[in-house]
C-alpha cells in the first residue's frame, strides 16, 4: 500500500451515509464509542486516580512506562483466568494498542516481511502494517454450520437464540499461509467483529515458532463463553505479545493508554529491541499512567456493569435478528459486537443504499476484507431500545427487498 496513492475521496455510499446522517431518527448499527452510548467511566474515580499525579508531579519517563503502572499490569494477569505470570520488566506502556501494533511491526519485520492476519480483518491492521512497509498475509476464519453449545457464561443464564453457524480455526490455516518471510501471526480473541475466542491450544503455533501478536482488547467481554484465556497461557512455551488498554476494558478511549505485555521463555530476545523503540516515542502521557493502578484498583465494579449491560444488549439483538428470516448469526463467545449474514443478498451497497433510505446504517462485511456473503456489524453498545428500533427497521427493510 502507497499512501500517496490512495483515493480519499468519499464513495457514493459514504455520501449518502453522510446525508442519512443528518436526519434526527438516524441510527449506526454499528456505532461503538462507549461515550456516546452512556458507558461514563466514574468522575469521582478519575478525579481520585489524577490526585495521584498532581500531588507529586514530576517529569520522569522511564523507556517501559511507569513502574507502578507496569506492577500494576503484570498484576492484572496474575488474577487472569487461568493465570499468567509476567514480570513488570516484560511490560511496555504504550498510548494506545494501535501504537503497540507500530512498535511491533517495527520490532519484527523489515520492509517486504509479513505478519499473518485474518479474515475478516479490522481496517486498520493494513494501515498500520503498511506504515512500516509490512505484508498482512491473510489466514481465513472459517464460517461452518454447526450448532452453538454453550459453556454456561454469565449471558446463558437467560433463554436466547444460540444455534447456528460458528466461527473458527482450521486445523492448518497458518501452515497454509506461512512462507519464508512470514515473521509473527496474529491472533485476537475475542475476534473483532465475529466474536470468536481461542480457548485451546493451537497446536501449529507450537510447531512453526514464531511470535504471536494477541491483540486482547476484548478479553474482559466473554458472553457464551466463561471467560477469555490470555494466550501466552495456552501457549506456555511460545513467545506472546499481549495487546490490551484502558480504551475497551474501562470504556476510556480518550485517555489514551494501552501496553504490551510478553511472556514465553524467549521474551528476553525481545527486550532490548523494544525498550530502544518505545524510548524512541514515549508516547504514554505522564498523566494516565500514574492513574492507571487505581483505575485497575476501584473500575471493577464499572467494568462488571458494563459487561453485564453489553451481554443484555447482545441478548436483545440476538432475538430480534432471530426473529428475520433473511439472517443468520452466530452468537459470539465474547466480544460487544455481532456479526450477521444476511442471506440471498448479492450486493451489500444495494442493500445499505436501502437501508439509509431508511435512516440506518451497519458497516458491512467487506470493510473488514470479508466477502464470502453479505454480513453486517451490530454493536452491543448501543442502548436496549435503539438496537431494538434499528433492527425493526433493518427487518422492515429486508422484508421489502
Amino acid at each position: 500500500m502507497s499512501f500517496d496513492e490512495l483515493d480519499l475521496t468519499p464513495s457514493a455510499l459514504e455520501t449518502l451515509r453522510r446525508e442519512a446522517a443528518q436526519r434526527p431518527d438516524y441510527i449506526d448499527l454499528s456505532s461503538s464509542n462507549p461515550t456516546q452510548h452512556g458507558f461514563i467511566f466514574p468522575q469521582e474515580i478519575l478525579r481520585e486516580a489524577a490526585d495521584v499525579y498532581w500531588r507529586a508531579r514530576r517529569y520522569e519517563p522511564h523507556p517501559k512506562g511507569s513502574l507502578r503502572a507496569r506492577e500494576a499490569i503484570a498484576q492484572y494477569y496474575a488474577r487472569r483466568e487461568p493465570p499468567l505470570e509476567i514480570s513488570p520488566e516484560q511490560v511496555f506502556i504504550t498510548a494506545s494498542t494501535s501504537e503497540a501494533y507500530l512498535l511491533l511491526f517495527a520490532l519484527l519485520t523489515q520492509p517486504g516481511d509479513n505478519v499473518l492476519a485474518p479474515i475478516p480483518s479490522y481496517p486498520l491492521f493494513s494501515h498500520l502494517a503498511a506504515m512500516h512497509h509490512a505484508e498482512l498475509r491473510q489466514y481465513m476464519l472459517e464460517y461452518g454450520s454447526a450448532t452453538h453449545e454453550p459453556e454456561g457464561g454469565a449471558a446463558m443464564s437467560r433463554p436466547a437464540p444460540l444455534s447456528g453457524a460458528q466461527w473458527g480455526l482450521s486445523g492448518d490455516v497458518f501452515t497454509r499461509q506461512r512462507n519464508a518471510r512470514t515473521r509473527a501471526v496474529m491472533l485476537i480473541s475475542p475476534h473483532n467483529p465475529t466474536g470468536h475466542v481461542i480457548r485451546e491450544t493451537v497446536t501449529e503455533l507450537n510447531e512453526m515458532d514464531i511470535p504471536v501478536i494477541a491483540d486482547e482488547v476484548f478479553c474482559e467481554f466473554p458472553f457464551a463463553a466463561r471467560s477469555i484465556p490470555p494466550l501466552g497461557a495456552l501457549h506456555p512455551g511460545a513467545t506472546v505479545f499481549h495487546l490490551n488498554g484502558i480504551s475497551k476494558m474501562f470504556a476510556l478511549p480518550d485517555l489514551k493508554l494501552g501496553w504490551i505485555a510478553i511472556s514465553g521463555p524467549r521474551a528476553h530476545q525481545y527486550l532490548d529491541g523494544l525498550e530502544l523503540l518505545n524510548d524512541t516515542l514515549l508516547g504514554a502521557n505522564a498523566l494516565a499512567q500514574a492513574m492507571l493502578p487505581t483505575l485497575f484498583e476501584r473500575g471493577n465494579e464499572f467494568l462488571r456493569s458494563m459487561r453485564e449491560q453489553v451481554q443484555s444488549n447482545l441478548l436483545v439483538a440476538l432475538t430480534h435478528l432471530h426473529n428475520i428470516d433473511w439472517v443468520h448469526v452466530a452468537p459470539p463467545l465474547g466480544g460487544t459486537y455481532l456479526f450477521p449474514e444476511v442471506v440471498d443478498c448479492h450486493d451489500e451497497d444495494l442493500l445499505l443504499e436501502e437501508m439509509l433510505a431508511a435512516g440506518l446504517f451497519a458497516q458491512p462485511g467487506y470493510f473488514y476484507d470479508e466477502e464470502r456473503g453479505c454480513f453486517l456489524v451490530i454493536s452491543g453498545l448501543l442502548d436496549r431500545q435503539t438496537l431494538a428500533e434499528g433492527l425493526t427497521r433493518l427487518k422492515q427493510v429486508l422484508d421489502v427487498a
